[in-house]
Parts: C-alpha cells; structure tokens; sequence
C-alpha cells in the first residue's frame, strides 16, 4: 500500500504552479498519482516525475467458448494478427510508434504457436486454447496459478530493463465472453448486463452470448463455495478465464507490488485490473484507467471501481489501444510537475 507520508509535499508542488488551484483538473490528479508512486517506490518525495522505457505488453490467448459462435471472427484470427502486431501493421503498432512505446507480444495459449525468432515475441504457453466454460471449466487451478506467475514474471522483467509505466493489451477471440463472465461471477451482474457486442455481433448472436455466459456463470455459481476473496476470483478463472486474462492478473498483481504506474485499457484489461484488486485492494493505487470503451458493461465496471477515465473516443478496438492515446497526457502531467515554473521562481504574486 502507498503510504501518504509525501501526499503534502506533492500536492504543495502543484498548488504553487503559476496557474489557480485545480485548474488542471484531471492532469493535477494524474501528477499527484505519478509523483506518489515514484515517491514511495524510491521512499523519497520526488520533485521530478521519470517515465523511463513506457512500455506495452499485450497478452495473447484463444477460448473454447469461440467454436459457439459468440463472435463475427474465427480463433484463427487470433493468430493472424499477433502476426500482423510483429509485422508492425495494427492500431496499436501506429500508436506504440508515434508515443515512443516499446512494444512485446505475450503467446499465453494460442491454438498454434507461431515460429518466429522475434525477441519481442515471448512464450508463456498454457496450453492449446481453454475449453468452453459455458459447459466445462475453461483451465485448471494449476494453470490459473502458473498463468499469474508468468504475468509477475513478464513485468518484472520489464522493470529489470528499466520500464516505468507499463501498458496492457489483449487479443484472443472470444474473450470479452469471458471476461463478461468474469465479471457477472465477481460483481454480481446478471448476463445481459455484462455482456456486449464484442467485435460487432448481430442481435442473434448477442441472444446466443448472453446464454452461454449465464449458463458459464451458474455453473461456477453451483459449485461456489464460502471463501475469501482471492480464492473466489481464483475460482472463477479456473472456471471461465481465459490465458490472457489470468496473465494479466498476474501482471496488475506485479506492477502494484513493484510501485510501477499501470495504464488500463478498455473492457478486458479493466476485468483484470478488478480482479486482481479484488484479491490485493492496494493494486488499485497504481491503476490510471485510460478511456471509456463502448463495450455496454465497460461504464458499469468504472462505475464499480469508483474510477474517471481519461478519455471517451468511442473506442472498443482492444490491443492496449486506448492506454497508448492516453499516454501523452501523463507526459505532459509530469513535464508541468516537473518544469512549470511557481509562482515565487516567476516572480508572480496573487
């Protein structure tokens, strides 16, 4: 948990920038977030906020409950385009490229691996896609917890080479199903509340998703035992997770224990975030949700977490997209923290 030892140092900094108090808005919170971070990462109040090596990681796997046909797109797709992102040829390579943001790939359980020597590829395997949870848990405990070691793994080595603000991405079809029944498993939404068009599914095909993830849910629901709070969230990886998604708990998991700001993308990634917060709560002190998507429960799940994004592009695109547009305004929250003059070294008095 951060600490609130360097809370009035870093806010006193902002409130004597050469502007009216708040002025700013949501770039003054972001600046206080960063500078709290850095501060008790470093045990030391920061008066220059770093974002060294921002980088994105996105996270790759398929999902049984695709062969149902919860989706416009085939599970092949989520080959393709981890393909496309080492080719350099998506949304997110354009935007990675114009905000100076390293970019990696995680395999965490494609349907086929790809061969490629690409050191920015890296393998994290659980096995050949998860199995359709709306009739069988989707993995086992031993992979939900092998999946989350993996994800601390990734990011501590990204810190290792110097990564001081990290990114999210996702891409496997068939996983907003997934983290939709997530979401209704541990927030208590029913289907049709947590459930969305994903890719852009016809009404029919919606009707068909809202079932199968109802039906995932009370399975769980059925077998849902008394426990604490990470063992449930546990539980409900095991039964309606994806590959992906478990790494990315693993990883939010990581980046709170580390004190590394943690941009969040949209739908998926904000599921993730909330369940690792709703196993560790001092996770959420690290999160800076990026944007508001149009996937319908997206609202609902900020809405939960008590949280302001930083932008609504209408996006629902995935892949870390909206936490690489986001990032020039933590750029430019810390460039005035850091280099706006106060109103005694301007000389300005009010």
């Amino acid at each position: 948990m951060l600490n609130q030892q360097f809370d009035h140092h870093i806010q006193q900094r902002i409130d004597q920038k050469t502007k009216p108090i708040g002025a700013l808005g949501q770039l003054e919170a972001i600046a206080f977030q960063l500078a709290k971070i850095q501060s008790c990462r470093l045990n030391s109040a920061t008066n220059s906020i770093s974002i060294n090596k921002p980088s994105l990681v996105i996270f790759a796997g398929d999902h049984g409950i695709a062969d149902r046909g919860v989706s416009i797109a085939p599970s092949v797709v989520t080959q393709q385009m981890v393909g496309n992102f080492l080719q350099g040829g998506a949304a997110i390579n354009c935007f990675c490229r114009v905000n100076q943001i390293d970019l990696s790939v995680v395999d965490c359980g494609i349907l086929a691996p790809i061969a490629s020597n690409d050191d920015r590829l890296l393998l994290s395997r659980l096995g050949k896609g998860t199995q359709d949870f709306s009739t069988q848990a989707a993995m086992t405990v031993e992979q939900v917890q092998q999946g989350i070691s993996q994800g601390k793994e990734i990011v501590e080595t990204l810190i290792a080479q110097g990564c001081e603000v990290l990114m999210f991405g996702e891409m496997g079809i068939g996983n907003t199903s997934s983290a939709s029944a997530l979401l209704s498993a541990n927030f208590n939404l029913d289907a049709i509340s947590s459930v969305g068009r994903g890719t852009g599914i016809d009404d029919k095909q919606l009707l068909l998703k809202q079932q199968l993830v109802q039906q995932g849910v009370e399975r769980f629901q059925s077998k849902d035992v008394a426990c604490s709070e990470e063992e449930h969230v546990i539980a409900s990886l095991v039964e309606l997770g994806g590959f992906e998604i478990v790494h990315l708990v693993g990883a939010f998991l990581q980046a709170a224990e580390r004190k590394i700001p943690v941009l969040v993308d949209g739908f998926i990634i904000s599921v993730a975030a909330a369940l690792a917060y709703k196993m560790q709560p001092e996770t959420r002190e690290v999160m800076i949700f990026a944007h508001t998507s149009q996937e319908s429960a997206h609202c609902a799940l900020l809405s939960i977490l008590d949280v302001e994004p930083l932008l609504d592009l209408g996006l629902r695109l995935g892949e870390g997209t909206g936490a690489a547009l986001a990032m020039p305004l933590l750029r430019c929250a810390a460039e005035f923290y850091n280099h706006m003059a106060s109103f005694e070294s301007a000389g300005v008095t009010v």
